[in-house]
């Protein structure tokens, strides 16, 4: 089995690794101990997901055009 378990450095690697290991449990051929762990490895990159998922939420902002041609910059879930 390959190795990756370390921490991601960012939410697009860890997405791109829970993608991988989906086509790898996809396999009929994947020992049990294996999925096992690769679904161990799913469940903290799940985790990780969620929280800078959570965390870009929070600094969610848009940027509103007002009728004078203005733009203003908004946070999204109340000022």
């Amino acid at each position: 089995m390959e190795e990756q378990s370390a921490t991601p450095r960012n939410f697009e690697q860890a997405l791109a690794r829970l993608e991988e290991i989906a086509a790898i449990l996809e396999r009929s051929d994947v020992a049990l101990t294996e999925a096992l762990e690769l679904c161990a490895e799913a469940a903290e990159l799940r985790k990780f997901c969620r929280t800078r998922l959570s965390e870009a939420e929070g600094k969610l902002q848009r940027l509103e055009e007002l009728a004078s041609g203005e733009i203003r910059l908004e946070t999204l879930g109340g000022e």
